[in-house]
């Protein structure tokens, strides 16, 4: 197997309600989240550096179901993803586990559930 940057290359959140789970998305990360209708489905964009990050989407459409169980992806919480966190329930999702420790060199982690249902982590190293 050869060497790649990254494990992931792009992420898809499955939501059922995209208006509430865009407005959601919108307020903890203190953004306007593009969206377009790709094909069947509807997306709205996590933001990256294009070219050179690895990115994802909120998906809504046949075959994306909202679950806490499965795949746990962990989104960019930025220089401190306690800033991110704090914004979750207000925006109608729930923390589940709050800013975590893993080791000085790898940073902390935090669970939440988004509006949708959907079981995610943020990470962080400060």
């Amino acid at each position: 197997m050869e060497m790649v940057t990254n494990a992931v290359n792009w992420c898809e959140i499955p939501v059922a309600d995209f208006d509430r789970a865009k407005a959601f998305y919108s307020a903890i990360f203190d953004y306007d989240m593009p969206s377009q209708q790709m094909g069947p489905n509807q997306m709205g964009f996590l933001l990256f550096e294009q070219g050179k990050g690895v990115g994802g989407a909120i998906v809504k459409g046949h075959g994306y179901v909202p679950s806490q169980e499965g795949v746990l992806v962990y989104l960019n919480g930025g220089s401190d993803l306690a800033i991110v966190l704090n914004r979750v329930e207000a925006a109608g999702g729930t923390v589940l586990l709050g800013k975590t420790a893993i080791t000085p060199e790898l940073g902390f982690f935090a669970f939440f559930l988004d509006s949708e249902g959907n079981k995610l982590a943020l990470h962080s190293m400060a």
